[in-house]
């Protein structure tokens, strides 16, 4: 698993959706030294954390994430407004930056990326209200993602690889004689 899954400056957060599980730092309030460390695999989510010198993991599946986000953030003091793409859970303190970015093109890209890596759904930041699914974008059309087609592996709806390597069984096509009313001649020593 490689460590430090950012590149970039120091301001900007940028993780490679197609370079999963991937490990980094995002901050919390809540905990010791305002920092958690985050393991992102394709099927789950490890928090980890120190609460008041306790030191906790929470091991989550992806499913239970709401959808990723794309959210506005404002600039302050003159500086320009960016874009960052968030996996988003109910409780905001679990929420996952994954992408911060200015240019809006880089933003809508990796937004869908990481949707159709993790296969959770596609939401858009409302200001006062928080996440709601997105059904029309502009030209763009969102929904459910299909699901992570899995090489190799034996699910319900396919059938097993194994079946794929036997070879077929041939048809004969013309019948072995058969002999009747004949004396059999069995050699004895």
């Amino acid at each position: 698993m490689r460590s430090g899954g950012c590149a970039g400056s120091g301001r900007a957060l940028r993780l490679d959706p197609f370079g999963l599980p991937v490990r980094f730092s995002a901050s919390d309030a809540a905990a010791d030294g305002r920092v958690r460390d985050v393991e992102l695999h394709r099927e789950r989510v490890v928090l980890r954390r120190s609460l008041r010198g306790m030191r906790m993991a929470l091991n989550m599946p992806v499913s239970a994430f709401d959808g990723i986000s794309l959210q506005l953030i404002e600039g302050e003091g003159g500086t320009e407004d960016m874009l960052a793409v968030v996996l988003e859970h109910k409780d905001p303190s679990l929420a996952l930056p994954l992408f911060l970015t200015r240019r809006a093109d880089e933003a809508l890209a990796e937004w869908q990326a990481w949707s159709q890596i993790l296969g959770v759904p596609l939401l858009l930041a409302e200001q006062n209200t928080g996440a709601s699914k997105a059904g029309q974008f502009g030209l763009l059309h969102t929904g459910r993602p299909r699901p992570r087609r899995r090489r190799r592996s034996a699910l319900k709806r396919r059938r097993p690889s194994i079946l794929l390597r036997r070879a077929r069984g041939k048809k004969i096509t013309r019948a072995t004689h058969v002999h009747r009313d004949e004396r059999e001649i069995i050699a004895r020593s």
